[in-house]
């Protein structure tokens, strides 16, 4: 029984999706699967346990922002033995032709969190997902006719700030959006040897100035939980 979710052990599968929003894990265990358990209610950050077409997996919230998340990564990865972790949240695109809805597949993170220099000797590096992981998500979203677009993503620190050009060499860079979150999964996959890929789904566009309501981003990308859920 870890410190922050407090399941037993066997009560969390080995196959994990982790959402910043505890309110998306509710929503997705209340609407996805089956046979459902809710194994942790502390801080109100749920946490289920269900089946999926006879799969086993979890949905785990994790609240925003990378050592919030690291926290959920390293109890599950350590006290729990999960053994691939898929994201599933929400970003800021950076890219004018990406539309509120998009899915992106993360192929690596760029990011400003100091955390990174505790594995990293420089923060010019990005950290990739799972090939693997990533391979199978792009086969098994052609196999359901979802749509996806891939790239790298920036994973920040800070949500608010006042610099009006702060994303302009990361937009001339390519990168595709921005979040809070998959950095540090990727950091802590990589270090652990366990699977791990983000899959986001586009909330507001920062060079258009389109945005998402609250309720929309709780409930946001049903591919893109189902797109998860398939690869878990």
């Amino acid at each position: 029984m870890s410190l922050h979710i407090g399941a037993d052990v066997n009560e969390i599968a080995e196959s994990v999706l982790i959402s910043g929003d505890p309110l998306r894990a509710k929503y997705i265990a209340e609407t996805m699967l089956s046979d459902v358990i809710c194994y942790t209610e502390v801080r109100g950050m749920f946490g289920f346990t269900g089946s999926y077409n006879g799969k086993r997996v979890s949905v785990q919230g994790t609240g925003m922002g990378i050592p919030s998340t690291a926290i959920y990564l390293h109890e599950l990865i350590h006290e729990y033995g999960v053994k691939k972790i898929i994201r599933i949240g929400t970003c800021g695109a950076l890219q004018h032709n990406l539309k509120l809805g998009q899915l992106i597949l993360a192929d690596a993170a760029y990011t400003d969190s100091s955390t990174h220099l505790n594995y990293f000797s420089s923060m010019d590096a990005a950290v990739k997902a799972s090939s693997d992981l990533l391979k199978q998500a792009k086969d098994t979203a052609r196999r359901l006719s979802v749509s996806i677009t891939e790239g790298d993503i920036f994973s920040t620190d800070t949500f608010y700030n006042e610099d009006a050009h702060r994303w302009d060499s990361w937009i001339k860079h390519g990168l595709l959006g921005v979040e809070m979150e998959s950095s540090i999964l990727y950091t802590l996959a990589c270090h652990n040897k366990v699977q791990a890929l983000s899959i986001l789904s586009v909330s507001d566009n920062l060079v258009t100035k389109e945005y998402s309501s609250a309720l929309e981003r709780e409930h946001a990308g049903m591919d893109m939980m189902k797109l998860a859920l398939e690869i878990a």
